[in-house]
């Protein structure tokens, strides 16, 4: 992500997405989305958009899937579990 980021070239915009809630990499491997996300986030002219499950505009199905998710990780987090990779 860095090696991305320290080549953006004048008048140029780069645009990162990614969710840090699907982050699949191996247990104890950190993502670099979640990394650049703490150390950028007060850096001028960077700015970061995080969407919420009313945002998501697919199939119904699919919002109640989100949201389905989100209440099984914060009662993963009430019980110290935490998220296996995020």
């Amino acid at each position: 992500m860095k090696m991305f980021l320290t080549r953006i070239g004048f008048g140029s915009t780069a645009v990162i997405t990614g969710d840090i809630t699907q982050v699949d990499l191996p247990r104890g491997t950190k993502s670099g989305l979640a990394h650049v996300i703490k150390v950028l986030k007060d850096v001028p002219g960077i700015s970061f958009t995080h969407f919420q499950p009313k945002d998501v505009v697919r199939h119904p199905l699919v919002q109640r899937i989100v949201e389905a998710y989100e209440r099984f990780e914060e009662q993963q987090d009430e019980h110290g579990k935490g998220q296996p990779h995020a």
